[in-house]
């Protein structure tokens, strides 16, 4: 689901993942793996709702790492990423009652953001190295035999500067690239998980990505392969 190429694009760019998405009624086409994926996620619930504490330990298996890689890029440090992540965690399962839509995950990752917004208000931010799970080979996703040693290096370099250019747009605006341009969510969904209006979203995205080409504009030779 990720848009590896979406930060840069022009706003109004081709057609929004909404519509692309959508079917004939105007409804989101999942795609099979979704709907596995959904059904999944909706047994283990009903086993987790029902008592079953190995099926709410396995939605916490599938998805702690997801959520991680999400609110590290969000709060911008692994110690407070961790906290919010175990409330969001917590909090789902007191909560898990109440679920009632037909995707875990979405559900689950409005509590991790709001968790997120909770640790970044009450905690004073300290200057940190910006996505530090890049520096953990445990968090690098495995390397072609192909890749060569200076690609590698390029290719973490390049997450450095966009990691760090990040960290220094507003809270709201990276929340929205993250879930856009990193996990795929298009803009809807976006405004359900953070309860704001479409139109918020486009903005912030917008806005966002401005942001980010100016604060990136000395280093484009480096941000570009080849």
């Amino acid at each position: 689901m990720q848009r590896s190429d979406a930060i840069g694009r022009p706003e109004g760019g081709g057609a929004e993942p909404a519509e692309a998405m959508a079917g004939g009624d105007g409804s989101p086409q999942r795609s099979p793996a979704d709907q596995l994926q959904r059904a999944r996620d909706g047994h283990l619930v009903e086993r987790a709702r029902n008592g079953d504490p190995d099926a709410y330990n396995e939605l916490v298996t599938i998805y702690q790492d997801y959520l991680f890689a999400l609110v590290v890029r969000v709060v911008g440090d692994r110690d407070s990423a961790a906290d919010a992540v175990q409330e969001a965690f917590f909090s789902a399962y007191r909560n898990i009652g109440r679920f009632r839509g037909d995707s875990f995950r979405s559900w689950l990752t409005r509590i991790a953001l709001n968790a997120a917004t909770d640790v970044l208000r009450v905690r004073k931010r300290r200057p940190s190295e910006p996505f530090p799970e890049w520096e953990d080979d445990a968090w690098q996703p495995p390397a072609p035999d192909s890749e060569s040693p200076e690609r590698v290096a390029f290719q973490r370099n390049r997450s450095r500067l966009l990691a760090a250019a990040l960290q220094r747009i507003t809270h709201d605006q990276r929340t929205a690239i993250v879930l856009y341009d990193v996990e795929g969510y298009d803009y809807q969904e976006i405004a359900d998980l953070t309860g704001v209006s479409l139109g918020t979203v486009k903005s912030r995205i917008h806005r966002g990505r401005l942001a980010l080409r100016d604060l990136l504009a000395s280093d484009m030779e480096l941000l570009h392969d080849g």
